[in-house]
């Protein structure tokens, strides 16, 4: 798989690179409380191993169950953040949902919007559900403005179960694949 186009939002001009083995470092440092806080907190190292494997086997997977991506900042050339979709069930129906976790020093900069937009377009190309979800934790504000300004419509708060086996009351945003904003 190759790096996808630069995109545009204010002044964070990113591409979305596929995940790879090489990337723990930065799931390791997404990892920190600061990045965690709404989510419950860090995860242990055997969790975040895992969590990295599947990373890695969703972005070698062709079958449009999803894709993870490192987001890279092009002025500086470096990693800040990622960012993905995956297939979940969700209100009776199969969508796609989306999530990402960009770094403190780079948070503010309109990267996670900048993200935000280009996996839009990744899953408009999988052609395979209608929708496209983010669970943000409703206190998340960062992460809410995120999903108004990438173009999702709020659905309302609802119940979502992250990690597996806690419930985090989150914002349901969904955006319809088949309108272009």
């Amino acid at each position: 798989m190759t790096a996808h186009p630069a995109r545009d939002v204010g002044d964070a001009r990113v591409r979305l690179d596929p995940w790879s083995d090489a990337d723990f470092a930065l799931l390791r440092a997404a990892n920190a409380p600061e990045m965690t806080d709404h989510l419950g907190g860090p995860e242990t190292e055997d969790l975040l191993i895992r969590r990295h494997q599947r990373y890695v086997d969703l972005s070698a997977d062709r079958t449009g169950a999803g894709r993870m991506f490192r987001i890279v900042l092009l002025s500086e050339e470096a990693p800040v953040g990622a960012i993905g979709f995956w297939e979940r069930a969700w209100n009776g129906a199969r969508v796609y949902e989306t999530g990402w976790a960009v770094l403190p020093p780079f948070q503010g900069r309109g990267i996670a919007t900048a993200a935000a937009a280009a996996v839009v377009r990744e899953v408009r190309a999988a052609r395979k559900h209608r929708y496209v979800h983010a669970f943000p934790v409703v206190d998340n504000a960062a992460s809410n403005a995120v999903c108004r300004k990438a173009g999702f419509e709020l659905r309302g708060a609802c119940d979502v179960e992250y990690p597996p086996g806690r419930l985090l009351r989150g914002n349901d945003w969904r955006l319809d694949l088949g309108r272009r904003s």
